[in-house]
């Protein structure tokens, strides 16, 4: 009789840590950092440019980053204020730290990068560098390389921020997101969405932020046309609980550097 206690309990203890696995495997979300440089002149753009290229990404991918993505805003070349975005996904928060220990660790890309690394105090190379942490949103819990067809060149990655009023209100975002199915509906509409995140590190708190892409901007247009034409938005945007949990809106259009590759 102990015997067959003692096999039930075995066996339910396997079945209960079975399922507790699969939960923690089904909860699992990949973490994001994206890296704004922030510069003052073409020069400097080229600069940075080369040293991710050249040393910056090889260092990631010794790392065990995979792929990396790389941005500069559409108008670029004219703003007053240059900028670069690199998209960095990460399997797990401990390896944005350890990534910050690259530029003093790595031997290579400290060769590789010599002209940046060694860069004298009076010929800087940016203006400041931004750091954003970013934690996956559940129904989309990994990033996504776009399916694009158009040349690289022409092609629009659309970087969207949405800051809350409040901690609750930024919930609702978060939930008109998963479970009230904007994300669903993205998805429907082929947005191309590289990432959806919360913000859980950053200058702009409380705050959400995700990526679609395009083949160009027109093909940008004419998606955002039909996602606010459709019966799903038409519904969705009226729902009580979901007005005004936006309180800033921020847009960023991206295009890929030649060497991005995401």
């Amino acid at each position: 009789m102990k015997k067959v206690v003692y096999l039930l309990l075995l066996i339910a203890g396997m079945f209960q840590g079975n399922l507790v696995a699969q939960k923690s495997k089904a909860e699992k979300r990949d973490y994001y950092e994206i890296k704004v440089y922030r510069l003052s002149g073409n020069d400097q753009v080229q600069q940075v440019d080369a040293f991710l290229k050249n040393a910056y990404l090889p260092a990631l991918h010794r790392a065990g980053v995979k792929k990396v993505g790389v941005y500069h805003p559409v108008g670029n070349d004219t703003a007053t204020e240059k900028r670069i975005f690199v998209f960095i996904p990460l399997p797990s928060l401990n390896q944005v730290s350890t990534l910050e220990d690259l530029l003093v660790k790595d031997v290579q890309l400290q060769k590789d990068g010599d002209a940046y690394w060694n860069a004298a105090y009076n010929e800087v190379l940016y203006k400041r560098i931004e750091t954003i942490v970013l934690k996956a949103f559940p129904l989309m819990t990994t990033y996504k390389e776009p399916a694009l067809s158009g040349n690289k060149t022409d092609r629009v990655y659309e970087l969207r921020s949405y800051e809350g009023g409040t901690e609750r209100l930024y919930r609702q975002k978060v939930k008109m997101f998963n479970e009230g199915g904007e994300i669903a509906l993205f998805s429907r509409l082929n947005f191309n969405a590289v990432f959806y995140a919360e913000v859980i590190a950053g200058s702009r708190m409380p705050n959400l932020m995700y990526m679609t892409s395009f083949n160009n901007m027109a093909d940008r247009d004419e998606h955002w046309k039909a996602f606010g034409s459709s019966p799903e938005w038409t519904k969705l945007k009226v729902m009580p609980e979901y007005l005004n949990t936006v309180a800033r809106n921020e847009t960023i259009l991206l295009n890929p550097a030649a060497f991005s590759e995401l």
